[in-house]
């Protein structure tokens, strides 16, 4: 139940609220959600305050899924792992894989969506195409020495992530202006013979801007992502590995399974 605290300290929030027998998270009991709606349905309720539409939701779970993992090589899982092998606990240990997310790991998301915002504005603004918006950005970033992030990727030339997630976009129809400013620039670094295709974080920068998401929140939806990943790093690390082992960033092998297809 709700009210006001006759405490003139007492503080408040929205999020969630506790009584006995009963936790309503925005407003809703989480037993009624329960099997009833997706985990990215309820990250997107608990951030946004309101459930979304069904078509929504699913895009969500393809975010949350494009992120889970990207191999033992990123900062967060090399973090977790060197953290591990010290004997650490696992929310120690994943904690240190947390902590690695920032702007040059993660970030691209944060700062594409921003990036494409000042793209959408000065279009507007100036009454120019977003072409040619993206163009004046571009360079304005170039002079001051900043790179546009969420284009272009160290392995990935045609990321299948960034595909799957517009092909829901698409299906959804819930795309905007954020995607059409993303294209916008890759059409400006393919007129200046430099083609660098959006990936994956510039993908995902710009779906949740269109979502209408804040750009403050968009290194956590990353988080909440990446979350299981590291804790399976974590775990592999500490049943397979030697403990204080010196960790290479490159020199692995996988042995897991063979590619396979999902047959459901």
């Amino acid at each position: 139940m709700s009210g006001q605290s006759s405490n003139p300290n007492a503080w408040t929030t929205a999020i969630t609220n506790i009584a006995p027998n009963q936790v309503a998270v925005r407003g809703y009991d989480i037993a009624d959600l329960m099997g009833r709606i997706s985990f990215g349905e309820a990250v997107y309720l608990i951030l946004r305050g309101e459930l979304p539409e069904a078509k929504v939701g699913k895009v969500m779970d393809t975010i949350l899924v494009a992120s889970i993992d990207h191999g033992a090589t990123p900062p967060s899982a090399l973090a977790a792992r060197t953290v591990a092998s010290t004997g650490a606990t696992l929310s120690a240990s994943v904690a240190a894989g947390i902590m690695s997310i920032n702007q040059h790991h993660g970030g691209a998301i944060e700062n594409c969506a921003k990036a494409l915002a000042t793209i959408i504005e000065r279009s507007k603004q100036e009454g120019v195409s977003l072409d040619e918006a993206a163009a004046e950005v571009l360079a304005d970033m170039k002079a001051v020495g900043k790179r546009m992030a969420g284009f272009g990727h160290r392995i990935h030339k045609n990321d299948p992530r960034t595909v799957q997630l517009f092909k829901a976009v698409n299906e959804a129809g819930v795309g905007g202006e954020h995607i059409e400013a993303a294209r916008a620039v890759e059409r400006c670094f393919q007129a200046k013979g430099k083609p660098l295709p959006i990936n994956v974080d510039g993908a995902i920068g710009a779906v949740l801007a269109d979502l209408g998401f804040d750009p403050i929140v968009m290194n956590g939806i990353f988080m909440i992502a990446r979350v299981p990943g590291l804790v399976a790093h974590v775990t592999e690390e500490k049943q397979r590995m030697r403990p204080m082992r010196k960790i290479d960033p490159v020199d692995h092998t996988y042995d897991g399974p063979e590619l396979r297809e999902l047959s459901r």
